[in-house]
């Protein structure tokens, strides 16, 4: 079987448009949570979110080619840039044919939608830009990615909402494990913060409202959480097979040696109470590791700060893991950058391995009042400088899609 290692990151994140200062807002526990400026929310029951600052996509790209992008694209592009150079890949020398990209989004192209429909209410058909549909689609970003790249290998857009960042990295191991590619670029965009999303998550009251106080909005497992906080962003990750990496001489990160998948089959936004979706996908991604649970030395927790999804997590991770839940240290890097939707698990995967390469856990923020259902270890203190080697990461999505994978340090 063959193995797979991760030679390249990139990140946009309301914590920093870069994988090295996202790694140090996270370890400082900074939260990019803030009021929203760039839109009239005045009439919305939340107003505070996750925003991409500082984001100039003409300065990258022109404005020309900038405005055929919808902002999940011009996200998932920047994001594959910065893991295309750290890779150190020479696209000059490499086959084609098995190069791929697996990177999808929740919501795709909803900015430009509602851009559109607006002018064809205001100004009629003729002023629709033709380019709304391929801006729109949820494929847009792999679509847009393969192209810059070249890439004609494997092309997939998951969609299974939340999360999809771990469902494209999942999927994109199995196709490298598989001989289908050597490299592939895999992970998630989002940009979906509008006033239509806002007021519809907002009036299913999945929202926090905690809009006096933007930074503590966010709080896994706390017992006064009261809804998760829409962010953006995106997070690309080069997968790649180890001996490919090896012949030229990549900058090794770290292993991908297992992924799960399952499905609540409960509720199309609810978790499933007791997490029986979630601790499947944990059990699968460690079968396929061929490792048992005693041998996870850290989690990233989906930990989206609502009641019945923090709650739900914390009862699958008992069930899998017995005693040893105890013993795992847990993070939760949502509750500094809020939920990125389809960017959450490229973005929380990697932190996990930026974890495992320092041997140090981000803490989880603003839990100041611990629910005592959720009584595990959250590294609520501060950053934890600690030795560990296998790393779980969970995201988990409307429809009740699950996905877990497990990255271990290479060495």
């Amino acid at each position: 079987m063959k193995r797979v290692v991760i030679t390249g990151m990139g990140a946009i994140s309301p914590l920093g448009n870069d994988v090295n200062t996202l790694w140090d807002h996270l370890l400082e526990g900074h939260s990019g949570i803030s009021l929203i400026e760039h839109l009239d929310v005045s009439n919305s029951k939340t107003r505070i979110a996750g925003v991409v600052n500082d984001f100039d996509a003409e300065a990258r790209w022109g404005k020309k080619e900038a405005k055929k992008l919808d902002r999940f694209t011009q996200f998932a592009l920047a994001a594959a840039e910065e893991a295309l150079d750290s890779s150190q890949l020479d696209l000059e020398n490499v086959d084609k044919e098995r190069l791929g990209v697996y990177v999808g989004s929740g919501i795709g192209g909803l900015n430009s939608l509602i851009d559109n429909v607006n002018i064809l209410n205001e100004r009629g058909p003729s002023r629709v830009s033709p380019n709304l549909v391929p801006m729109m689609i949820s494929n847009a970003a792999a679509a847009q990615i393969s192209i810059r790249l070249g890439a004609q290998g494997p092309s997939l857009s998951p969609v299974t909402a939340c999360s999809i960042g771990n469902t494209s990295i999942g999927e994109a191991f199995h196709s490298i494990r598989n001989d289908d590619a050597d490299i592939m670029f895999a992970g998630g965009a989002e940009a979906a913060i509008n006033t239509l999303s806002l007021a519809s998550f907002g009036n299913a009251k999945a929202l926090s409202t905690r809009n006096d106080d933007p930074t503590l909005a966010s709080r896994p497992f706390d017992s006064d959480r009261d809804g998760f906080v829409m962010s953006e962003g995106s997070g690309i990750l080069v997968l790649e097979e180890l001996e490919h990496a090896l012949k030229r001489n990549a900058p090794i990160l770290c292993e991908v040696i297992g992924y799960g998948a399952s499905s609540d089959a409960y509720h199309m936004v609810a978790s499933h109470p007791e997490g029986t979706g979630a601790y499947l996908a944990m059990k699968n991604a460690l079968r396929k590791a061929q490792i048992t649970p005693s041998q996870i030395d850290v989690i990233s927790a989906h930990a989206t700060s609502t009641n019945v999804g923090d709650l739900s997590e914390t009862k699958a991770i008992k069930r899998l893991f017995g005693s040893h839940a105890y013993d795992m240290p847990i993070t939760a890097n949502k509750s500094m950058l809020g939920h990125m939707l389809g960017a959450s698990g490229g973005v929380e995967a990697i932190a996990l391995v930026k974890s495992l390469q320092e041997g140090i856990i981000p803490p989880t923020i603003n839990l100041i009042q611990p629910d005592p259902e959720c009584d595990l270890d959250y590294v609520a203190e501060g950053a934890r400088k600690t030795p560990i080697t296998i790393g779980l990461s969970n995201s988990f999505g409307f429809g009740g899609h699950n996905s877990a994978i497990v990255l271990k340090k290479y060495e």
